[in-house]
């Protein structure tokens, strides 16, 4: 019986000196026989669903936190409530913190939080929270707009984290005025009763002024601008040395052979080129062919591909004054027609971009196909390249549509040898398992005063899927390499998404009328998804697929990526622009010819690098916050942009998707723009509403419309908030037919608990503000 087991995974995770792991790991290090595994895995479940032990992040087991106390982050709402997220996973999962509980805390901070039971939900328990102390702040400076009423001043805070003004007591500190963009600093937060009040620290400029609006989301979000004088004087100095070099003859000389970069249009800093032969005699780079050749058999090779990257490791040695400010930085930072580079952009956009024509260090991947895109054989190499030719993915894609536009035949070639082993790998990565979600990316263009010229969906041809298809092989190759040596690395993970956020989907995934089995899988995801392609509700139920995964983050754990089913990956193709990927060619180079260890020597070179994992598991936290951090940056600006294109629109209509249900509203989609627009359930009309969200539903008692995910929905633009970043819309026909539901649903619904929220129509609420 797996009871067995019970005893000794507890007394296991209540050793002080326990790190949570995932089943299989704890399974190895409790000596768990292979033919007891099965048993093992059950114990470990059962021990879950008795809340004696939870799946955290990476699903590691551990032990559940008490549940008095708990400490975690906390997410503010504008209403007044908002939710603790766990710092460790409990039994409770997130915690609702009902307004007057929040004491004094706003988006970001780290609480420690009292959970309060309040009663029962679908038959379990249901829990609450009370703030009872901040351990820390998330931030104390915000930015946004200086205002004065009455002869009172205040700054009205940009963004999500804080909602409440900012009463400022010496708003001429700073010689700012009235609509003056500006940092201020809180020295008192906003509870009961009391505003939050600040100083000013920092006037950026006029709200109108170009380039006001960019600024004031680098000083948000904290990216840093400046470059030490130190690292400024190490980049320049390894300019010089590489330019004075004559000749590097420990690197292998590929000068000769025809490799291509394939970049964005606005790109500068080009980290990989591309160069592949076939190795059957029928294509680019292959031996002359004489008469007709057989086709290969599956397992024969038929592809040496090569993916270089820059050896960004040459010019910035660890320990240096370049190097932590590169740490620092973690990432590059990309908006519209503005980059904030993680290295000076003599480095980034100067000798370690493989320029067209411009001999360049890298570490170069081989890896072997045979006729099924299965990976043969890899080497790893430090190489000197010369780029052949630079292309952008339009031009990539006119190629291979068959407008050559006079390129030479050698690029027409590779390209179209590209095209046919991207294909073959991702067919064999798809019948892996890898999860393809059809999420259009949104493209901005601003000139260079910072207007918006254009928004909407980006460009996504096939030469962009050939690129990724080869740096995520490249990538994998690395880290196979890398865990063959047992040294420690930092890893890029993505575990499988929990027991409870599939059933969450499968059952919002039915309510939406797409058939979906009872437990879910990486392959059953696939088909669903792929059974609602160009179908209208196709965004918004991959949108759901999406969250309920858990995010992608750095991490020294062996787990693996979910989405993309590969065993073992890292970062490793993008070192210009990620920290993480530089600390992998600096791994490469330490370990650059040493064959793989066994046995003793395996273990006492894993043992020799406890220290260098430890300080490992670190930076990935780091580099996990600060690539967080530049996805937010970058996709707020984008938001603002659109936004403000918004804003000279009120009162126009469109019909959008509804991509989201909350208790206090929908959100719908702008199909042209990307961006989810607020439809508050009192602007629903005169009924009584039952909102669920976990089935993703809204349905009025009387009228008994139904509003559900994916539905296509005629709304107007009712206002625009570029402070709040938010788009209010309202719905254009409140008349029309309504959406019925089956028995089936209904029945369903009878079982499930809902919010009933009262709305009321535009006419009702004008006689209502008559009265009073």
């Amino acid at each position: 019986m797996p009871t067995r087991f019970f005893d000794r995974i507890i007394s296991f995770l209540n050793n002080p000196e326990y790190e949570p792991m995932r089943p299989q790991r704890l399974a190895r290090a409790l000596g768990i026989a292979s033919a007891e595994q099965g048993d093992f895995h059950d114990a470990v479940d059962a021990l879950r669903r008795l809340g004696r032990v939870v799946l955290g992040s990476n699903n590691a087991v551990m032990l559940p936190q008490p549940r008095g106390e708990v400490s975690g982050t906390f997410r503010g709402n504008p209403r007044g409530f908002g939710f603790v997220v766990p710092d460790e996973p409990t039994v409770h999962g997130d915690l609702f913190i009902p307004p007057g509980s929040t004491l004094d805390a706003v988006t970001g901070d780290k609480v420690l939080c009292r959970v309060v039971r309040r009663g029962k939900r679908a038959g379990k328990p249901s829990f609450g929270g009370q703030i009872v102390k901040i351990i820390r702040r998330g931030q104390s400076r915000f930015v946004g707009r200086l205002c004065e009423e009455g002869g009172v001043w205040f700054v009205q805070p940009d963004g999500h984290v804080l909602h409440a003004p900012i009463f400022i007591a010496d708003a001429t500190a700073k010689a700012a005025r009235a609509g003056d963009q500006v940092v201020v600093e809180i020295f008192r937060y906003p509870s009961e009763g009391k505003p939050a009040q600040g100083a000013i620290v920092e006037r950026l400029g006029a709200s109108s002024d170009a380039g006001i609006d960019l600024l004031s989301i680098i000083r948000q979000y904290e990216l840093p601008t400046e470059w030490p004088e130190e690292a400024l004087a190490e980049a320049h100095g390894a300019v010089s040395r590489f330019q004075e070099a004559t000749a590097w003859p420990d690197r292998e000389d590929l000068t000769d052979l025809t490799i291509i970069t394939i970049d964005p249009d606005d790109a500068r800093d080009h980290d990989d080129a591309i160069s592949l032969r076939r190795l059957d005699g029928r294509g680019p780079g292959g031996p002359v062919s004489r008469g007709r050749r057989s086709r290969p058999e599956d397992g024969e090779p038929r592809w040496e591909l090569g993916v270089h990257i820059a050896d960004v490791s040459v010019f910035v040695p660890a320990g240096g004054a370049l190097d932590h400010a590169a740490a620092e930085r973690g990432t590059s930072v990309y908006f519209p027609n503005h980059v904030i580079p993680m290295l000076p952009e003599v480095l980034s956009n100067g000798v370690c971009s493989l320029q067209e024509g411009e001999p360049r260090l890298c570490k170069t991947v081989f890896i072997r196909y045979d006729t099924a895109g299965r990976v043969l054989g890899t080497r790893i190499a430090n190489t000197i390249i010369r780029s052949t030719r630079h292309l952008t993915y339009r031009q990539a894609s006119a190629i291979l549509e068959g407008r050559r536009g006079g390129m030479s035949a050698d690029i027409v070639s590779l390209l179209g040898e590209m095209e046919k082993l991207a294909r073959v790998i991702q067919q064999r990565r798809l019948a892996e398992g890898m999860v393809v979600l059809d999420l259009p990316e949104l493209e901005v263009r601003v000139d260079a005063e910072g207007r918006t010229i254009s928004a909407g969906r980006a460009e996504s041809s096939f030469s962009h899927t050939i690129i990724e298809m080869f740096m995520i092989e490249a990538n994998e190759a690395v880290a196979r390499h890398l865990r063959g040596l047992g040294v420690p690395f930092i890893r890029r993970i993505h575990p499988e998404p929990d027991e409870e956020s599939l059933e969450s989907l499968a059952r919002l995934l039915r309510a939406s009328g797409v058939p979906t089995p009872r437990t879910l899988t990486a392959a059953d995801l696939r088909e669903l998804l792929e059974s609602v392609r160009n179908r209208p509700e196709s965004y918004a139920l991959n949108l759901a697929v999406l969250k309920s995964m858990q995010l992608a983050e750095y991490s020294t754990e062996d787990v693996g990526h979910f989405a993309l089913a590969s065993e073992c990956y890292a970062h490793f193709t993008s070192p210009i622009r990620r920290y993480a990927d530089l600390t992998i060619h600096r791994l490469l180079e330490q370990t650059m010819g040493s064959p793989p260890p066994i046995g003793k020597a395996r273990r006492r070179r894993v043992a020799a690098a406890g220290d260098t994992e430890k300080a490992l598991r670190d930076l990935s936290r780091r580099l996990s916050y600060v690539s967080r951090r530049a996805e937010s940056a970058e996709q707020e600006y984008k938001t603002l942009k659109v936004l403000q294109l918004l804003s000279g629109q009120v009162g126009e209509s469109f019909r959008g998707v509804i991509t989201g249900v909350t208790n206090f509203g929908l959100f719908v989609q702008h199909p042209t723009y990307l961006l989810d627009g607020l439809v508050r359930v009192e602007n629903l009309g005169d009924d009584w509403w039952e909102v669920d969200t976990r089935s993703g539903c809204v349905i009025g008692e009387r009228s008994r419309r139904m509003f559900r995910m994916g539905q296509l929905l005629d709304v107007q633009i009712a206002q625009v908030d570029l402070a709040a970043r938010q788009l209010i819309l309202v719905p254009v026909d409140r008349s029309a037919k309504p959406v019925r539901q089956t028995k089936r649903e209904q029945r369903a619904r009878r079982l499930r608990p809902t919010a009933r929220v009262r709305g009321r129509s535009e006419e009702k609420r004008k006689i209502s503000k008559r009265r009073k």
